[in-house]
């Protein structure tokens, strides 16, 4: 019987010992170094990391991992699981580097968690030793490079079976940072939504044996919840074969991703949906006559509004290489729900809606809204009227509120925010809701996502959504980095709330700095009858986004009044 994914691990480790889990690609190219561990030497690793934890007491308390990508930080994560330590994935340090930012993450996740041991890598664990005087902290608290904990100590090992509602780990929301909130992620938690990823992204017996259990290629940072929950976590739960690579060397050549689907075939990639901008822009001639991306079932599109423009140019880019539409998959998820939520079905092309339809249609419209499939068995998706915790009918836009076992226990000692997100009720359902601050409508079943309610725009009684700001923005002038752009309010006084734009332009573009930020008053003016109070421009790089690669507007709002943005040129001012 299956009570954590450490017994599928065992499983499959006792079944096919010599199966590779992992592959890992250390430049991320795939004709460079590659480090592989198979289901039989995981096993081993996983009980010599428990071990380790048992041995020290530290059964019930929290251990901080800090890894760079690579293998060890997965033998880590499910050594806790065995040994019953609640893990906590962080960001590793990047030595004296380290910026404030980053430190002050760190130090309140280390003292919200009441973290009593840190888990990394031997260059990690070293950098941790330059930022002593900043990370008191970390004087009294157990440190262990688990690269130096031998494969003998699993004999060590304590079997035990930790309750289903018992807490596996702690998964910070990634745009956490004043107040952080850890979400209580539990045994059960994860096989349920490890069940539910492997249906609705058809990870069946039948696939795995067509694709030699070839089921992921991510380069996703994993520790974030789709990174986790998705290409890492499944694998362990299918006894499939996943290929990784550093989110570093995606960014550096995002074609190293298209390359490695193509060497290894998998069944199933993804990521969100500046990735696959990002592959757009390095999209030429000779990079297509060198893929085949025939094999590529399930394109997964989440974590940031997924746009329909881009949907459409990937398809129709890469279609000379083997890419096919309906491979491509939005879906919706978030930690709360330890990740998936709604998916479509797999050999299904996206579900597009215009606002002008009576329904939907498979059209290829830039600005149509993009359905994120359904949900899956077992969980129940309802849109509420947030200020009444009224159900609405379908089409109408409301909160998105979610019910189901994937559904996590709360936040880590925070009664308070618990009881808020995730104590909902909803007249003529049972149970309880989570409350997810998303907006969104439902036509058909599928889930329609629409925005943030803190973020949405109001100017003179209207509703906007700032992606759809953005958007209009980002598709003005081709200097515009895609997916890092900002739209939000702020007073103008005796005007009102008023709109503002934040972009990033290409370096070489700032001496057209005037000329794209009219450009952008343009299109907003024309797309949606709004005269913006300011348009800024900032250095690439620079608009504070989550890991996961959310704009963080609310951040950038803070900058912006702040006057402390990367400003390029002259602000174009009002």
């Amino acid at each position: 019987m299956v009570h954590t994914l450490v017994d599928s691990l065992t499983a499959h480790a006792s079944r096919h010992p010599d199966r590779t889990a992992y592959r890992y690609l250390v430049t991320g190219d795939c004709d460079g170094e590659i480090q592989e561990i198979s289901y039989g030497r995981l096993a081993r690793r996983t009980k010599a990391v428990a071990a380790w934890l048992q041995e020290r007491g530290l059964t019930g308390s929290r251990a901080m991992l800090l890894y760079p990508p690579g293998l060890e930080f997965v033998s880590a994560f499910l050594g806790c699981l065995a040994a019953g330590v609640v893990a906590v994935p962080g960001v590793p340090p990047q030595g004296r580097s380290h910026n404030h930012r980053a430190l002050t993450r760190m130090k309140r996740l280390i003292a919200d968690a009441d973290v009593k041991v840190v888990l990394g890598g031997r260059e990690v664990l070293a950098s941790l030793g330059q930022l002593a005087e900043h990370l008191p902290e970390l004087d009294d608290m157990a440190r262990k490079a688990s690269e130096d904990i031998p494969d003998g100590a699993a004999d060590g090992w304590l079997e035990n079976s930790p309750p289903a509602d018992s807490v596996a780990f702690l998964q910070y929301t990634s745009g956490s940072t004043s107040a952080p909130r850890g979400v209580m992620v539990t045994h059960a938690n994860l096989l349920d939504n490890e069940r539910l990823v492997t249906e609705r992204m058809g990870h069946t017996p039948d696939v795995l044996a067509e694709y030699g259990h070839e089921m992921f290629v991510s380069w996703l940072p994993v520790y974030h919840d789709m990174g986790l929950i998705g290409p890492v976590l499944n694998t362990v739960h299918l006894g499939a074969t996943a290929t990784l690579f550093s989110p570093l060397h995606f960014l550096q050549r995002p074609e190293r991703w298209l390359e490695a689907v193509t060497r290894y075939r998998p069944h199933t990639s993804g990521g969100p949906n500046f990735a696959y901008e990002l592959c757009l822009k390095h999209a030429g001639p000779a990079l297509l006559d060198r893929l085949d991306l025939s094999g590529w079932k399930v394109a997964f599109n989440g974590a940031e509004p997924v746009r329909a423009a881009t949907l459409r140019r990937f398809a129709d880019t890469f279609a000379p290489a083997g890419f096919a539409r309906r491979a491509l998959y939005p879906c919706y998820g978030l930690a709360e729900a330890t990740l998936m939520v709604t998916g479509g079905s797999v050999h299904t092309e996206p579900v597009l809606l215009r606002a002008e339809d009576d329904g939907p249609h498979a059209g290829a419209l830039d600005a149509a809204a993009v359905g994120c499939g359904r949900p899956g068995p077992g969980l129940t998706v309802a849109i509420a009227d947030p200020e009444r915790g009224t159900e609405l009918p379908e089409g109408e836009t409301g909160e998105i509120w979610v019910a189901g076992a994937s559904v996590a226990k709360g936040y880590w000692r925070n009664a308070l925010a618990t009881r808020q997100t995730f104590r909902a009720t909803l007249p003529g359902h049972e149970g309880r809701f989570l409350r997810t601050g998303d907006l969104g409508f439902l036509r058909d079943g599928e889930l329609f996502v629409t925005g943030r309610l803190k973020d949405l725009i109001v100017i003179d009684g209207r509703n906007h959504y700032p992606q759809d700001l953005e958007l209009s923005a980002e598709l003005s002038h081709p200097a515009l980095r895609p997916g890092c752009t900002a739209a939000f309010a702020v007073d103008g006084g005796t005007e009102g709330e008023r709109p503002v734009v934040v972009a990033e332009v290409a370096p070489d573009a700032e001496g057209e700095a005037e000329k794209i930020a009219d450009q952008v008053r343009s299109a907003v003016g024309e797309a949606h009858g709004l005269s913006l109070r300011e348009v800024v421009l900032v250095r690439p790089g620079t608009i504070p986004k989550t890991s996961s690669g959310k704009i963080q507007r609310r951040a950038t709002r803070a900058a912006y009044l702040d006057g402390t943005l990367a400003v390029i040129g002259v602000p174009d001012r009002e």
